[in-house]
């Protein structure tokens, strides 16, 4: 019991903006020890997919990528996501370059009865693989069309500091990145919607 109730404390805290160093201070516990914690807690989460609720005809998707530093600013790491706009859920996204690459990737993991949903995105050349699907349209950050996606980043700036604009704070490793941005998604979706069978 003392072990879950610290699991979920210690989760809290990552999903504040604490850093593992500040985990660590508050808690009074060794830095590599609140290091182990979050590398079993992420272990555990639920599969990311069991809290994508089944895509509607009527929906829209809005693709977009955010920028990230991983170590130092000269090590530029990309957040690529889709995500719903009937639901605001977050329906795939995958970390890595800016390269047309890392979008098929992004690619590869959304749902097809997502895929075959109108869409829309800015006008950086990755999204121009989208022109086949006949149904995307890249638009201007004025037009509205991707204000929803633009929200959330705005709210996972505001929830991991990995991703505040000129900040200090970097993730140490790639691993931990991915580790805290699984965390903060999978938490964002479950409070959107109940798990499916």
């Amino acid at each position: 019991e003392d072990n879950l109730q610290l699991y979920s404390c210690f989760k809290r805290a990552f999903l504040e903006r604490l850093s593992l160093l500040g985990i660590s201070r508050i808690f009074a516990i060794g830095y590599y020890k609140v290091f182990h914690h979050l590398s079993l807690l992420c272990l555990q989460l639920p599969s990311f997919r069991n809290y994508v609720a089944k895509a509607q005809a009527d929906d829209v998707l809005e693709f977009d990528e955010l920028c990230g530093f991983c170590g130092n600013k000269k090590n530029k790491q990309w957040v690529w996501a889709a995500l719903s706009r009937k639901t605001r859920q977050v329906v795939a996204y995958v970390i890595g370059d800016r390269s047309e690459k890392t979008f098929l990737r992004l690619l590869r993991k959304i749902p097809l009865e997502y895929l075959r949903l109108k869409s829309y995105s800015d006008y950086w050349q990755s999204y121009n693989i989208l022109k086949s699907k006949k149904n995307h349209t890249l638009v201007g950050k004025d037009s509205g069309e991707t204000n929803h996606i633009e929200r959330f980043w705005a709210t996972l700036r505001n929830r991991v500091n990995r991703y505040v604009r000129k900040s200090l704070s970097f993730s140490g490793s790639l691993k931990y990145m991915h580790w805290v941005t699984k965390l903060f998604i999978t938490d964002y979706n479950e409070k959107l919607s109940t798990p499916f069978e």
